[in-house]
């Protein structure tokens, strides 16, 4: 750093020695001829030096348009969060419903499996579902959980199979909190959940609800979005 700024210092003091020799070579007089001498013929004027040709000129059609300006493409809409805690209503659906009960380590097979098992009855049958798939949690504890799985439906399904029955889903007051990805990160869901109540000093119900607003036996499980309904005391 230090040999370039030498090297710049110099550079500047050259400048102004360099402009102030240039006019002084050009006002130098020029010597005056002795007596006697016979005069010198004056050197020819130097040829004038030919103009250069002009530059070359584009016509308007080499220059684009304001016209023939790509557009930018329109920006994408902005993904706006999804409310968190907000008030519902559930209404009451006929259902037909499977209980079961897993382990926290094979939760998401134990749920897929149930929603197979119905789905294979209704399709035996000639029934279509009516709603969204859903959970129902009863109880939970360190080691696993028992449940009930629902499929809505607005006729009766019949030949029902072992801990299969007819029912009605849930209703009344609830929060609603939704949960997009992997059904292994629904604890943190779950969390926040908690952390939400606490905060608003609310008193919910022994139970809550999962609602698969995707399809769990066609959808990847990181593109899962599951609506968690709170029922509140």
């Amino acid at each position: 750093m230090k040999l370039i700024n030498t090297l710049r210092a110099a550079l500047v003091a050259l400048v102004p020695l360099a402009a102030l020799a240039g006019p002084a070579l050009a006002q130098s007089p020029t010597p005056a001829a002795s007596p006697g001498a016979t005069p010198t013929a004056p050197a020819p004027a130097p040829s004038a030096t030919p103009a250069p040709p002009p530059a070359e000129t584009k016509s308007p059609a080499d220059t684009p348009s304001a016209a023939q300006t790509p557009t930018p493409p329109p920006s994408a809409p902005v993904q706006t969060a999804d409310p968190f805690g907000e008030q519902f209503s559930l209404e009451p659906k006929k259902v037909v419903m499977l209980k079961g009960n897993a382990n926290w380590d094979a939760a998401f097979d134990a749920l897929i499996e149930s929603f197979k098992t119905l789905t294979a009855l209704l399709d035996k049958q000639g029934v279509k579902a009516s709603g969204n798939p859903m959970i129902v949690y009863t109880s939970t504890d360190d080691t696993g959980f028992t449940f009930i799985a629902e499929i809505p439906v607005e006729q009766e399904v019949k030949n029902l199979g072992k801990n299969m029955s007819m029912g009605t889903s849930p209703d009344g007051k609830a929060l609603k909190f939704v949960h997009r990805g992997s059904y292994d990160n629904m604890d943190n869901t779950y969390e926040a959940i908690t952390n939400h109540l606490d905060d608003k000093k609310l008193e919910a119900k022994d139970t809550f609800i999962e609602e698969y607003m995707t399809d769990p036996l066609k959808t990847a499980e990181d593109k899962l979005v599951i609506n968690v309904y709170v029922p509140l005391k």
